[in-house]
């Protein structure tokens, strides 16, 4: 693998981790939104099901 495709990969692992940890905050801080590990779950989800299909192209 190269360094480049590492680079985004990394990138690509911290901006999930950004938006699971941003969806469950809100989450948190209000409850009646939803449970803040269910809603980063899909958060999380989201973000690999995208990749998921970016890459099966």
């Amino acid at each position: 693998m190269s360094s480049l495709a590492l680079a985004v990969l990394l990138l690509l692992v911290l901006v999930t981790l950004l938006l699971a940890g941003g969806i469950g905050y809100v989450a948190h801080r209000h409850p009646a939104l939803a449970v803040p590990i269910t809603a980063a779950g899909m958060a999380v989800a989201l973000v690999l099901t995208c990749v998921g299909l970016i890459g099966a192209r």
